[in-house]
């Protein structure tokens, strides 16, 4: 099973505008196997808010892109759950990540 197999079998599926920018984002990713779902989509969710951040884009034009982040971590942590003995380390890592991004100068 592919992440791109993972990702179409998440009930409810996202609305079609979301689907397609989570595939986007993914891209060439979608063909990782399943088992690095986690990574793969935590880097993908990491990757596009520190676009995000970079361009200091939060107007309405890029909300598809907030909504995917915000998907895209969320199927993190769905995925990470699959795994529950390593759940708080996952979870602890994409914290950390997250918030280097916010503040990279602050957090070690």
């Amino acid at each position: 099973m592919t992440v791109g197999d993972w990702l179409s079998a998440r009930t409810p599926s996202p609305p079609s505008p979301l689907a397609a920018r989570l595939h986007a984002a993914l891209g060439a990713r979608l063909n990782e196997h399943s088992t690095s779902a986690h990574a793969v989509v935590l880097e993908t969710a990491e990757s596009l808010l520190a676009e995000l951040i970079a361009l200091e884009c939060a107007q309405r034009d890029r909300a598809i892109d907030l909504l995917a982040v915000d998907a895209l971590i969320t199927y993190a942590f769905e995925a990470a759950a699959e795994s529950p003995d390593t759940l708080a380390e996952c979870a602890t890592d994409a914290m950390l990540a997250i918030a280097r991004l916010a503040a990279p100068s602050s957090i070690a």
